[in-house]
């Protein structure tokens, strides 16, 4: 499965690889509970909140990380 900033976060939590991409970014992320809430949700929808504007200046080498997993 390839993986970019268009998968659904559930997606991305389900894969070891992916999900370590995220923490780099994001520490702790694949292991906040409230990750599940959102994981209906594209990893670009998520980075549009408030909540995670944290993510934005990091987006095109986590989008290019996560679509190097093969």
């Amino acid at each position: 499965m390839a993986f970019s900033l268009d998968s659904k976060v559930k997606d991305i939590l389900k894969n070891p690889a992916a999900a370590a991409v995220l923490d780099k970014y994001s520490e702790g992320a694949s292991k906040n509970p409230q990750m599940k809430l959102v994981g209906g949700l594209t990893l670009r929808k998520l980075a549009s909140f408030p909540q995670s504007a944290h993510l934005k200046p990091y987006l095109e080498d986590l989008d290019k990380e996560l679509q190097a997993i093969e």
